[in-house]
């Protein structure tokens, strides 16, 4: 498969990226999905570059959009196997991205929607060097069974979810905030009464404070 490109944005104050943010999107979506949150998040972490990658993936369920793995097949072995499938390309992606800015991996933020929130989770939680933070949105934990024998590092993670979502039950969320908690990774959560598969102010408030403290916590660049 190709190496993952998508949009970028930032740094928002025009130097040099302190830290990188992938944003990761959901199945039938592409990267120009959620690249629009990156000037709002910038505002935050001015000193943040946004990385916005296509899946690797054309959809198999529509003709448009990306996958990171494919939903025809929904049981757990076969989510977990297309898991398993995209991470090196994600972890590639952050090698590649971390290089070409001379920046540790440490200075990595992960966020994901829907389906990019559980590849958010699954690759960061795996990753030999931690990345500073992790944010899952409308998502769930792929592979909970499996996390005890191969979790690697254990970054501070958002939980966000809306109450009134009928594509990735509210649930989801709370399964995999239970999950990582068992794993002894420090977790927050925001159930949003109301809120259906989408990103709301709330959220946007809250994802850019949990990138603020993310950034505050990065070591200083030499």
């Amino acid at each position: 498969m190709p190496a993952l490109d998508g949009p970028r944005w930032g740094p928002g104050n025009g130097g040099a990226p302190r830290m990188i943010v992938f944003l990761l999107h959901g199945y039938g979506a592409d990267g120009n999905d959620l690249i629009e949150l990156a000037p709002h998040w910038g505002q935050a972490v001015p000193e943040a570059l946004f990385i916005a990658p296509h899946a690797p993936m054309p959809c198999d369920g529509g003709p448009y959009g990306r996958q990171w793995f494919s939903l025809v097949d929904r049981s757990p072995a076969m989510l977990l196997a297309g898991a398993r499938t995209a991470q090196p390309l994600l972890d590639d992606a952050i090698a590649a991205e971390c290089a070409a800015a001379a920046l540790p991996e440490t200075a990595v933020a992960l966020m994901g929607f829907s389906q990019g929130a559980m590849m958010a989770l699954f690759a960061g939680l795996r990753r030999p060097v931690a990345p500073a933070a992790i944010l899952a949105f409308s998502g769930r934990m792929i592979g909970p069974e499996a996390l005890a024998a191969e979790i690697r590092s254990r970054p501070p993670v958002l939980v966000v979810h809306g109450e009134a979502d009928e594509v990735v039950p509210a649930q989801s969320g709370r399964d995999a905030e239970s999950a990582l908690r068992t794993a002894r990774v420090p977790v927050e959560a925001l159930y949003t009464p109301g809120l259906a598969h989408g990103i709301d102010e709330a959220g946007l408030a809250a994802g850019a404070l949990f990138l603020q403290r993310a950034a505050v916590g990065l070591a200083p660049q030499a």
